[in-house]
């Protein structure tokens, strides 16, 4: 009988407090959805990263003046005090590397691409040594990638995304076609697969050539990114890296116990770097989301409320009847003669509704008849509160 009580007290609560239980509800929904949406978003942001980093091979690793990730504006201008790593040092490291499965260079800048009356702008124009494609994992759709003989000639010949076919060259193929790379003209002889785009950057708006005719438009004076394959991951990866590291650090006179002048990133370290910082994101927003989950299912009701909770809570019945049995009250509120009803009276003197005073003073009048007779005292206060609100008013 008492698990049937309880459920029925709970249900006429719910009941009686339409509104606040529909709120509350929805607050709980709205956080439970949260956590589930933030717990989705964590992990699909790995995957995202981790496939698209993968992409580039697992037993690749680079070489590089600056980190491909810099988060502070005083690493940017260290990273920018360090010497260039130019075409002679890849030349060096090309002749010398014992465990490099393959090697290859790679200059970049942003230009405009121009076909006829047609043209596209921040196209990244790549000069690439004859073995990138293949250490990038770009899968050549059509035609044929660069050969040793293009780069050793610097062949005004090129290499397109697919974005560049869709604006340059719509309805039509584009092997043997014509187009102007910053103003040089060159042949197209391969057209890459589409690779999709990274953080809402697209990854096929790109034209590359071959690195020795790219430094005859651009010069060869900038810095380079040395692409290294060693042939597997692991153990194997990690002597072809020490053996680089060595070639580079002799190349550029770094001394005995001091820090690489150079950059050598892995796939996992940009992958590690970006479960950080989605790890951290997912504590941060799942902090929130469990805040609003609390918020949302902590109902807070108007003023009033209270005294209806108190009405059809089980246990507030039970001492309401109990007060109105024992008008002297029991503990604290006995020894300062304040009883249950006195606190009734006086937060609805407070509040100032009469009409809902008139109705509980029946009620308590009525109550406290039955045992000791009428409460003139609570008569009293809750015609004085009525006065003074009134006054109160009248100024």
């Amino acid at each position: 009988m008492e698990f049937k009580e309880a459920v029925k007290i709970a249900l006429q609560s719910l009941w009686a407090n339409k509104l606040r239980s529909v709120l509350t509800l929805l607050g709980v929904v709205i956080g439970v959805a949260s956590v589930i949406a933030v717990v989705t978003l964590v992990n699909g942001a790995n995957t995202y990263v981790t496939t698209k980093f993968a992409s580039y091979g697992a037993d690749v690793f680079t070489v590089s003046k600056m980190p491909q990730i810099i988060t502070s504006p005083e690493d940017y201008q260290r990273y920018q005090k360090r010497k260039d790593i130019l075409f002679p040092d890849f030349q060096y490291v090309a002749a010398n590397c014992k465990h490099c499965v393959g090697i290859g260079a790679q200059q970049a800048v942003t230009g405009k691409i121009v076909r006829g009356t047609q043209s596209t702008t921040d196209t990244s124009i790549r000069g690439y040594t004859w073995q990138m494609p293949e250490l990038q994992n770009l899968n050549i759709m059509q035609g044929r990638g660069f050969t040793d003989t293009d780069e050793e000639h610097a062949s005004h010949v090129a290499i397109i995304g697919t974005d560049i076919q869709d604006h340059l060259f719509e309805g039509m193929d584009p092997l043997g076609q014509e187009l102007r790379v910053d103003g040089t003209p060159y042949t197209i002889i391969g057209i890459s697969e589409k690779q999709g785009s990274t953080f809402g950057a697209s990854q096929d708006n790109w034209v590359a050539v071959p690195l020795t005719a790219y430094q005859k438009s651009y010069g060869t004076a900038k810095t380079l990114t040395i692409y290294v394959k060693a042939g597997e991951a692991g153990p194997v990866l990690e002597t072809a890296a020490d053996e680089v590291r060595v070639l580079v650090r002799s190349r550029r006179h770094d001394a005995p116990g001091a820090e690489d002048s150079f950059e050598l990133d892995t796939n996992n370290t940009l992958v590690g770097f970006f479960s950080i910082v989605t790890r951290s994101f997912g504590a941060v927003a799942g902090a929130v989301a469990l805040i609003s989950l609390v918020v949302g299912g902590t109902s807070k009701g108007h003023p009033d409320a209270i005294f209806d909770r108190v009405r059809n809570d089980g246990a507030g019945r039970r001492s309401l009847r109990r007060h109105r049995g024992n008008p002297g009250g029991a503990g604290n509120n006995a020894s300062r003669g304040i009883s249950f009803d006195d606190c009734v009276v006086e937060r609805r003197c407070r509040a100032g509704d009469g009409h809902r005073n008139r109705n509980l003073l029946r009620c308590l009048s009525g109550s406290k008849g039955s045992a000791t007779g009428p409460d003139r005292g609570a008569e009293s206060r809750v015609k004085d509160g009525q006065g003074r609100n009134r006054g109160e008013g009248g100024r």
